[in-house]
């Protein structure tokens, strides 16, 4: 089975390290983001993996070339201008229309341990991967009497779940796809409407979005304690 790691965007939020390299190449604990994507695809048994290109695509292409070193051989696309998460999806279509087992997708700023077999399903679904909602700030506990009785640090809200930013499609998903433009707002919300589209819940799991500058500290120390590097 194939990967598909979203790799082209311009990372604005995270300027000014972004100015002179991608967001993927971002390191955590030593290593890109992008290094330790490819180890987990790996580790999952996905050994051919797709990596869509655009912003500084030169550092990525240099740092993974063919992908021996990671024992996965990879190939690449390139965007020559923005297409969104959805136009590069599309723009793979080439390397993936023969894939009749589905494949997986990643964002390219997740950092998680996701077990990708459990994400992948035997009835051919398009799936995509959900974690709880993690609250900002910490949370205040008190009685009824306004006693205080405790405090939560940043907890997880339970009953509201988000986008993990990792999936599992199958051909269908490129009937959806926009030449330009984000899945998020095109193909999910239409596969979803046909309900042409499943969620696998993943509520213990390790997951991070590298979206600021206080995620890539946060990060290092979630991953440091949660993340396997075998």
């Amino acid at each position: 089975m194939k990967g598909v790691i979203l790799a082209g965007g311009f990372g604005k939020r995270l300027k000014p390290i972004t100015d002179n390299r991608p967001k993927p190449m971002i390191e955590i604990l030593g290593k890109p983001i992008i290094d330790w994507q490819i180890k987990l695809l790996a580790k999952n048994n996905v050994r051919e993996i797709i990596i869509c290109v655009g912003y500084l695509k030169e550092q990525i292409i240099d740092y993974i070339a063919s992908g021996n070193r990671f024992n996965v051989k990879v190939a690449y696309t390139v965007e020559e201008e923005p297409l969104g998460t959805g136009g590069a999806l599309k723009n793979t279509y080439s390397l993936l229309k023969d894939e009749k087992d589905g494949f997986f997708m990643i964002n390219g700023d997740i950092l998680t341990n996701i077990d990708f077999n459990i994400l992948a399903n035997k009835n051919d679904y398009n799936t995509l991967a959900v974690v709880p909602l993690k609250s900002p700030y910490g949370i205040v506990d008190f009685d009824e009497h306004l006693n205080v009785t405790g405090f939560e640090e940043k907890p997880n809200i339970t009953n509201k779940w988000i986008n993990a930013g990792i999936y599992f499609f199958n051909q269908e998903v490129f009937n959806y796809l926009p030449e330009k433009g984000n899945i998020e707002t095109t193909a999910l919300p239409a596969m979803a409407n046909q309900q042409k589209l499943k969620a696998k819940k993943f509520e213990n799991s390790f997951w991070k979005s590298i979206d600021s500058h206080k995620d890539i500290e946060e990060s290092s120390k979630e991953l440091a304690r949660n993340y396997s590097q075998n």
